[in-house]
C-alpha cells in the first residue's frame, strides 16, 4: 500500500506535538500536595518559548491607561500584612490581551479599569492560607488558584473624568454576602455598575466568581500551570 508524503508529514508533526506536550507535562515538578508547580525562571521561559500565551506580561505596559491599586503590596488587605514586595501586576499574555479589549470597550464610555491583583506567586497563596485557613476567603494551596496560574484578575471600574472608582456593592476583599453577584441591591446605579463589569468581562472570555464581584478568571484557566516565580524575577 502506498502512503502519501502528506500523510507521513502529518503523522510526524502529530508525533512531535504529542511528545512535546508529554515532555512539558513531565518537566514541571510536583509539590508536597502532588500539584505541578513551575518554580524556576528557566522552566517558565521554556514553556513561554513553546507557547507565547504562557508569557507573564506587565499589564501597566501592555494596556494603555490602566490603573492599579495593589492591596497586597501594602497592609491594607484582609491579612493586614504586606504580602508582595512589588506593586507590579502580571497576567498571562492571553489574559492581558482579553483585558486590553475590556479596557478599550470601557474607554468608549469614559471609563477604565482599576486592578487590585493579577498573577500571584504560589507561595503567597500558602502564606494567605496560614493566616486565614478558610476557603471562603483564601484559596486552599492544595488546589491552587487562577491567580497562581496568571489568568485571574481582581478589578473594578473607574470614571476617567473624576479618576475615582465607580460605586460598587462593597470594597475589594469584602467577605460578606453583599459582595455576591446575586445579592439584591436597592441602588440601581450600583447594580448597573456591577452588571457592566460582568458583561464586559464575560464578553472577552472571563468567568465571574459568584461570591466576589471583583474576581474574574479565564474560562480555560487549567491550560496554564500553577507558578511560583517572584515578581522581581519576571522583570
Amino acid at each position: 500500500m502506498k502512503i502519501s508524503h502528506r500523510f507521513i508529514l502529518f503523522f510526524l508533526f502529530w508525533v512531535l506535538a504529542t511528545i512535546g506536550r508529554t515532555a512539558s507535562a513531565q518537566v514541571i515538578p510536583l509539590n508536597k500536595y502532588g500539584l505541578p508547580v513551575v518554580n524556576s525562571v528557566s522552566l517558565y521561559r521554556q514553556l513561554a518559548i513553546a507557547d507565547s500565551n504562557q508569557l507573564l506580561v506587565d499589564v501597566s505596559g501592555y494596556i494603555p491607561g490602566i490603573r492599579k491599586e495593589v492591596r497586597y503590596a501594602t497592609s491594607n488587605n484582609f491579612t493586614h500584612r504586606q504580602l508582595y514586595a512589588s506593586n507590579a501586576v502580571y497576567l498571562r499574555l492571553a489574559a492581558a490581551r482579553a483585558l486590553k479589549a475590556v479596557q478599550q470597550e470601557l474607554n468608549k464610555k469614559g471609563l477604565g479599569l482599576l486592578i487590585f491583583d493579577g498573577y500571584r506567586p504560589y507561595t503567597v497563596t500558602e502564606k494567605m492560607w496560614e493566616i486565614v485557613p478558610d476557603d471562603r476567603y483564601a484559596a486552599d494551596p492544595r488546589n491552587g488558584s487562577g491567580h497562581n496560574r496568571g489568568v485571574a484578575v481582581d478589578l473594578t471600574i473607574v470614571d476617567l473624568h473624576t479618576g475615582k472608582p465607580v460605586r460598587m456593592p462593597t470594597d475589594f476583599d469584602d467577605f460578606t454576602e453583599k459582595a455576591h453577584h446575586d445579592y439584591p441591591l436597592s441602588d440601581s446605579t450600583v447594580t448597573a455598575n456591577r452588571r457592566l463589569l460582568r458583561n464586559v468581562m464575560e464578553q472577552q472570555g472571563f468567568v465571574p466568581l459568584a461570591t466576589e464581584w471583583w474576581h474574574y478568571v479565564l474560562k480555560d484557566a487549567k491550560k496554564y500551570p500553577l507558578t511560583d516565580i517572584r515578581f522581581e524575577e519576571l522583570k
